[in-house]
């Protein structure tokens, strides 16, 4: 089971629509997924149109993680039914692990090891998928801590612009004192450059930037701004199942990306030049 972060220090980059993107494509693509929501705001949960009929959610299952079974709290996504009948691999399920304000009671600078812990301690329990996506909140304190405890690979997500570009840096630098002290086994799964404008002189400028500081960490393609992406996600809709060239186009995108997140191969290599 392939565990994925998706980080950035920095708000407002598109985190969580990068993070919806993968679902839709693992959902496209028939692999076995389980999005889990740390993000207190809960936008993940409430753009994969979850509906719930007494699950508790992940914060709750965080405070009594020893005991806590969150196999039997996941919620199939809204996007299910639309998707029926249309995915590429195998029977499609996307599960989602529900997001609440009551997780940031462990979005704190000192959380201990044995805190860290929690997120993994409940993965451990859980089978059944390939491929679990952990959408973190926007910051490096105790719940981004808690993922990465429990994760395989982070990718970090990055706007072509000034702020930004300076907050990844400053993630990569904390991502890599993290594995040294926590997780040596921790893959950076690479960066994504989000809400790219290509007509704009400042967004070539810093994607150029990133390229000369990031190396081969700076995955391809780029994720272009698209128009009606806030249509689609006050829908509640998967993005491959939407209608529109537009849409298909940021389809094909976000299945390159997934291949690019989700090959071995390709992790030890970028892990070997590091």
């Amino acid at each position: 089971m392939q565990v994925v972060s998706i980080s950035s220090l920095k708000g407002g980059v598109g985190k969580t629509s990068v993070t919806l993107g993968l679902a839709s494509a693992a959902l496209a693509a028939g692999i076995r997924t389980l999005v889990v929501d740390l993000d207190p705001h809960a936008d993940a949960t409430t753009g994969l149109g979850v509906r719930p009929s007494g699950q508790t959610d992940v914060g709750r299952l965080l405070k009594d993680a020893r005991r806590g079974d969150l196999a039997a709290n996941v919620v199939p996504s809204g996007w299910m039914a639309t998707a029926a009948g249309h995915s590429r691999g195998g029977a499609s399920t996307l599960d989602v692990a529900m997001g609440s304000a009551y997780s940031g009671i462990y979005d704190r600078p000192d959380l201990g090891r044995r805190d860290q812990r929690r997120l993994s301690r409940l993965l451990s329990r859980v089978e059944g998928y390939s491929l679990v996506l952990i959408d973190c909140p926007p910051s490096l304190n105790g719940l981004t801590r808690i993922a990465w405890t429990a994760s395989n690979r982070v990718l970090l997500v990055a706007e072509p612009a000034l702020f930004s570009v300076a907050g990844t840096e400053r993630t990569m630098r904390a991502l890599d004192l993290f594995r040294q002290e926590f997780a040596p086994d921790l893959q950076t799964a690479g960066i994504v450059a989000n809400r790219v404008r290509p007509a704009s002189v400042e967004h070539s400028f810093r994607l150029r930037e990133m390229r000369q500081m990031f190396g081969d960490l700076l995955l391809s393609p780029a994720i272009p701004d698209q128009a009606d992406w806030q249509q689609i996600q006050g829908a509640a809709h998967s993005v491959h199942h939407w209608p529109g060239a537009s849409a298909r186009q940021s389809a094909a995108y976000f299945d390159e990306l997934l291949t690019s997140v989700t090959d071995s191969n390709r992790m030890r290599d970028r892990s070997a030049r590091r």
